[in-house]
C-alpha cells in the first residue's frame, strides 16, 4: 500500500535556490562536506537530482554558492569590527570573541564553514575554502599594518591560529565559556604585543 508522505515525498516541488543554498550551508556545516551526499541533499530540499545538477551544476558548486551565502550571513563581520576609530588589540580580541560566540551558537552546525571546508577531499571545495580564508586574513593583516607595519605579518598569524583553534575546539564540543576564556587569554597576549596606541584618525 502505497502512504500518502510516500506519494508526496516522490513528487517534486519547485523550490527556492536561495532557501536551498541556506538549507545545504547548515548540512554543510553540521556535519563537513565530505559527509554530505548530493542524496542527503536532494531529500533534504524535497526535490530531484535532475533538478539539483539543473539548478547548482554539482555539489561543489553548490559549496561554492554556500561560502558566498555563509559570507554574509554567518562569518566574522571583519569589517564592522576591525573599526580605524578604535584601538586595534581591542578589535583584535572584539574579532576573537565574535567567533567564540558565533561557534559555538549552533550545537549541530560548530565551527568555521570555511576553516573547516578547507580539510574537505574535494580539491575545488578545499581550495574555494582556502581562498575564502586567505581573503579574510588578509583583511585582518590590512588592518594590522595600517598602524603597526612591524607587527602584521606576525599578529596576523597568531590571531589566525587561534582562530583556527577556536573552530577545532568548537567543533570537538567546547563550550561558547570555555572559547570566550581562550579568546580573552589570547588578547592579553594581543595587548602586550602592542605599544599603547590611540585610535587612527578618520
Amino acid at each position: 500500500m502505497t502512504t500518502e508522505k510516500a506519494r508526496t515525498r516522490g513528487r517534486p516541488r519547485r523550490f527556492d535556490p536561495e532557501q536551498a543554498v541556506a538549507t545545504a550551508q547548515r548540512l554543510f556545516h553540521a556535519r563537513g562536506y565530505d559527509a554530505v551526499s548530493v542524496a542527503d541533499i536532494t531529500d533534504a530540499l524535497g526535490i530531484n537530482p535532475p533538478s539539483f545538477y539543473a539548478a547548482f551544476g554539482n555539489k561543489t558548486g553548490l559549496f561554492a554558492r554556500v561560502l558566498d551565502h555563509y559570507a554574509v550571513t554567518g562569518a566574522i563581520p571583519l569589517t564592522d569590527i576591525l573599526r580605524p576609530d578604535r584601538p586595534v588589540a581591542e578589535c583584535l580580541v572584539n574579532v576573537l570573541e565574535d567567533a567564540a560566540r558565533r561557534y559555538a551558537a549552533h550545537p549541530d552546525a560548530t565551527g568555521c564553514l570555511a576553516l573547516e571546508g578547507i580539510h574537505a577531499n574535494d580539491p575545488e571545495v578545499s581550495e574555494a575554502a582556502r581562498a575564502a580564508n586567505d581573503a579574510a586574513e588578509e583583511l585582518v593583516r590590512s588592518y594590522i599594518a595600517a598602524r603597526h607595519p612591524g607587527e602584521a605579518d606576525s599578529l596576523t598569524d597568531f590571531v589566525c591560529t587561534t582562530l583556527a583553534g577556536l573552530s577545532a575546539k568548537a567543533r570537538l564540543g567546547h563550550s561558547a565559556e570555555r572559547l570566550l576564556a581562550t579568546a580573552r587569554l589570547a588578547g592579553l597576549a594581543i595587548a602586550q604585543t602592542l605599544p599603547s596606541e590611540q585610535p587612527a584618525v578618520s
